[in-house]
C-alpha cells in the first residue's frame, strides 16, 4: 500500500515539521449542529433487516497515466518506460467504486471533473464499475480534469505525482445543498485530502449534524490537517507514512506508531485506523487496547495503487454493515488482498462475492 505522493502546483508551504493546523483557509458555507451517531446505529438495523444506509463519498477523480518503470529517475536523468496507458482513478473515485462493487446498499460519489475527455474517460469508468450512482459528479467548465502520473515499479509499488486540477478548482460554489441532504441520509461519509479541506469540512458539519460517522483517509494533501476538519472526523486513516508526516512522529516501530496514534487522540479524534502495507492494519481506539489485523497474502502484487482506498472504503461498508471492529478490518483485508492482483486502481476494485470467498478459504487456511 505504500505510495510517494507529489501535488502539483504546491498547495502552500510546507513546514519543516508536519503536524495539524489550527485553522481553516475558507469557511464551510454552512454551519450545523453536531450529534454523534449512536454505537448501536447499525447493529440494530441489521437485526431489523433494514437495508443499509448510502455510502456517500465526497472527493476527487482524476485520470491516472501509467508509465511502468524498472526504476525511479535521478534528479536531471530520463529513463524509458517499459509501457504506458490512461487509466480512472483518484481516492475519492477509488473508494466509490469500491463501495459500488462490494455494498449490499447504493453508493454515491460525489466530485467534480473537467468538460473534457479525461471527465468522459472518468465519467463512463464509474458507471461501468457497477453499483456507483454517479449523477452527483458535476463538471467544472473552467479546470480540466484532475489527473496523475503513476510511476509503476516492477515489484507493485509505485509512485504518484497528481495535479489537482478541477478536484481542486471546481468546488467554487460549494456542496450543493441537495448533495447536503444526501450526506445527511448516509450511513457513512468517506473524505480524503485530494479536494480543498474547507469542502471536507463543510461535508463533514453536514454529515456530523445528522449523527452519519466520517471517515477521513489521510492520503492526498501534503500539509497540516486544519484542527476544525479534526474535529469533525471519527476515524481518520493514514499509512504508516503519512501518520509520522502529520505528527512529526517516528513511525518505524510499533510502539511509535502507538505513541503517534495517541497524538492524533489528542487532537480529538477518537479512533485511527492505520495502514501498515505488508505489516497489516491497526486501529487505535482512545482508551482501548489497539485491534491488529495481519494482511490476507496476495498470490502475486501487481500494482499497490488503490489498496489503501480499497482498504478503507472496504472497512467503511462493513461497518455500514453493523459489523464488529475486527470484522470490518478482516473484510478490509481480504478486498485489499484481491486489489493489489490486478493492474489499475478502479480496474482492480473486487467484488463482494470474490471478497467474501478469500474470506472462507482464508478460514480454512
Amino acid at each position: 500500500m505504500a505510495q510517494a505522493r507529489v501535488r502539483l502546483p504546491p498547495a502552500g508551504p510546507t513546514p519543516a515539521t508536519a503536524h495539524f493546523s489550527s485553522s481553516n483557509p475558507r469557511p464551510a458555507h454552512l454551519t450545523f449542529s453536531s450529534k454523534r451517531a449512536p454505537a448501536s446505529r447499525y447493529a440494530a438495523a441489521a437485526a431489523a433487516n433494514e437495508p443499509p444506509a448510502p455510502i456517500v463519498v465526497v472527493g476527487s477523480a482524476n485520470a491516472d497515466i501509467y508509465v511502468e518503470v524498472d526504476r525511479l529517475p535521478l534528479a536531471g536523468e530520463t529513463v524509458a518506460a517499459r509501457a504506458g496507458r490512461s487509466l480512472p482513478g483518484g481516492k475519492g473515485a477509488n473508494q466509490a467504486a469500491c463501495g459500488g462493487r462490494l455494498a449490499l446498499g447504493p453508493t454515491y460519489l460525489v466530485a467534480r471533473v473537467g468538460d473534457d475527455a479525461n471527465g468522459r474517460l472518468l465519467e463512463g469508468a464509474l458507471a461501468d464499475a457497477g453499483g456507483v450512482r454517479t449523477d452527483r459528479v458535476a463538471r467544472a467548465p473552467d479546470a480540466p480534469s484532475g489527473h496523475a502520473v503513476v510511476m509503476l515499479m516492477p515489484d507493485g509499488q509505485n509512485s504518484i505525482i497528481i495535479v489537482g486540477g478541477a478536484n481542486m478548482q471546481g468546488w467554487a460554489a460549494g456542496i450543493g445543498a441537495e448533495d447536503l441532504e444526501l450526506i445527511q441520509k448516509a450511513g457513512v461519509l468517506l473524505l480524503q485530502r485530494e479536494i480543498p479541506d474547507w469542502v471536507n469540512t463543510q461535508a463533514a458539519q453536514a454529515a456530523k449534524s445528522a449523527g452519519v460517522p466520517v471517515i477521513m483517509d489521510a492520503g492526498g494533501m501534503d500539509a497540516p490537517v486544519p484542527q476544525d476538519l479534526l474535529s469533525l472526523v471519527d476515524i481518520f486513516s493514514p499509512n504508516e507514512t503519512e501518520l509520522a508526516r502529520l505528527t512529526g512522529m517516528p513511525t518505524e516501530t510499533f510502539e511509535q506508531i502507538s505513541q503517534a496514534a495517541g497524538e492524533c487522540h489528542k487532537m480529538g479524534v477518537k479512533e485511527v485506523l492505520v495502514k501498515l502495507g505488508s505489516q497489516g492494519s491497526a486501529l487505535f481506539v482512545e482508551g482501548e487496547k489497539p485491534v491488529r489485523q495481519p494482511i490476507i497474502p496476495a498470490t502475486e502484487v501487481i500494482d499497490t495503487t488503490g489498496a489503501g482506498d480499497t482498504f478503507t472504503s472496504a472497512f467503511a461498508v462493513a461497518l455500514v454493515e453493523g459489523k464488529s471492529k475486527e470484522e470490518c478490518m478482516r473484510f478490509a483485508a481480504a478486498a485489499a488482498s484481491l486489489c493489489v492482483r490486478v493492474k489499475g486502481a478502479i480496474p482492480s476494485m473486487p467484488d463482494r462475492k470474490s471478497v467474501m470467498k478469500l474470506l472462507e478459504s482464508a478460514q480454512v487456511e
